[in-house]
């Protein structure tokens, strides 16, 4: 089963449970989804939904520290239920070493001597590593190894 398919059992599952938050996140999903298709008209692929879903989670924690910041715990915290949700469609973590192990394995193949050439090197992470490692902390151990360099 795609993962397409999955949301949308889902979203069946949680209309006949009647759960409201999850349905409603769910169906944020679906219409970021169909919009996407719609829009470059094709069909989306795994790979695709994942990357809708990274943008959604991202977006949801951005406006979860903005609402810490303004006092707005009630709206934290629904956008953290949102978050919850969304991750349940996300492949597991990769451990740390192996994310260190595939930066290794790209600088060498680049051939990064610094920080310059640190586009080259996420050029080539960020298709192996999209939807199962946090970008944001490869870029931090990318930039870390090639500052050695």
């Amino acid at each position: 089963m795609s993962l397409k398919e999955q949301i949308t059992e889902d979203m069946k599952a949680a209309m006949r449970a009647k759960d409201s938050a999850r349905l409603g996140t769910i169906r944020l999903l679906t219409a970021a989804m169909k919009q996407k298709e719609v829009d470059e008209r094709i069909e989306l692929n795994d790979a695709q939904v994942l990357a809708i879903i990274e943008k959604m989670i991202k977006q949801r924690k951005d406006s979860i520290s903005q609402f810490e910041a303004g006092g707005r715990q009630d709206l934290a915290d629904a956008e953290k239920a949102e978050v919850v949700v969304l991750s349940a469609y996300m492949p597991a973590a990769m451990p740390e070493a192996e994310i260190q192990a595939e930066v290794a394995a790209a600088i060498a193949a680049t051939g990064a001597a610094g920080p310059q050439d640190m586009g080259k090197v996420m050029g080539v992470l960020k298709p192996k590593l999209a939807g199962r490692a946090d970008m944001t902390t490869v870029s931090g151990l990318v930039k870390a190894a090639l500052s050695k360099a």
